[in-house]
């Protein structure tokens, strides 16, 4: 898990690779919570998603946005963490140029950064947001939704209502050829204090039947 240092619009980002062993490995990237408040990418949700797809087989790649760690730059209203977020895809994928697939994770306001970034590259493949704040942040640029995935919330969310992240789970899924899998984790808050190890369970499964029956069908 080598420390990296990649370029960003505003200089140098921070980062931790994983390398895969396997030839032509699929790629994945993980984005973190508000840089704000206190949000990294050792954050342990991202870090227990980043594990997930690194057991896998992926090459995954984690990083701090702008003006976290050693990341160069200042918080920029999520305009300039979605283009850090671009840059450390181009990077990914320059190490992993015969990727087969590319899938995007994202916790809080890295999901929202990741949705975003899902509409603009269209080898993204799958994406894997956990807490997406549908209360704080507007989601309506996913019209449409290119590809199927992943919600993950807690019904004792005090930041971001179960309410919103449910209305649009269904708004997506009823969109053409999209497939929202929402799952509901009883009594989490937000960070998934003490139901940490369900969320785990649940990214776990979510990959275990979305990508590994993919690899046997081909």
């Amino acid at each position: 898990m080598p420390e990296v240092i990649f370029n960003g619009p505003e200089g140098r980002l921070e980062g931790r690779y994983h390398h895969s062993k396997l030839t032509n490995a699929p790629i994945a990237i993980l984005l973190h919570p508000h840089p704000q408040y206190g949000g990294t990418m050792n954050n342990r949700v991202v870090f227990q998603a980043y594990q997930a797809f690194t057991r896998r087989g992926f090459s995954a790649l984690r990083f701090n946005f702008r003006g976290v760690g050693r990341s160069r730059g200042v918080y920029d209203e999520g305009l300039g963490e979605l283009s850090d977020a671009a840059a450390a895809l181009d990077w990914l994928q320059s190490c992993n140029p015969d990727a087969p697939q590319c899938w995007i994770g994202g916790f809080s306001f890295g999901a929202w950064i990741g949705m975003q970034l899902l509409m603009r590259r269209p080898e993204i493949t799958s994406f894997i947001s956990i807490a997406p704040p549908a209360s704080m942040y507007d989601f309506t640029f996913l019209a449409p939704c290119p590809c199927s995935g992943l919600f993950v919330h807690g019904d004792a969310d005090q930041q971001v209502s179960e309410e919103s992240v449910a209305q649009l789970a269904e708004h997506l899924s009823n969109q053409r050829g999209v497939t929202i899998d929402y799952r509901v984790i009883k009594g989490a808050d937000h960070f998934f204090n003490e139901h940490l190890d369900v969320l785990t369970g649940h990214i776990d499964d979510y990959l275990d039947e979305h990508f590994v029956l993919e690899e046997e069908e081909e």
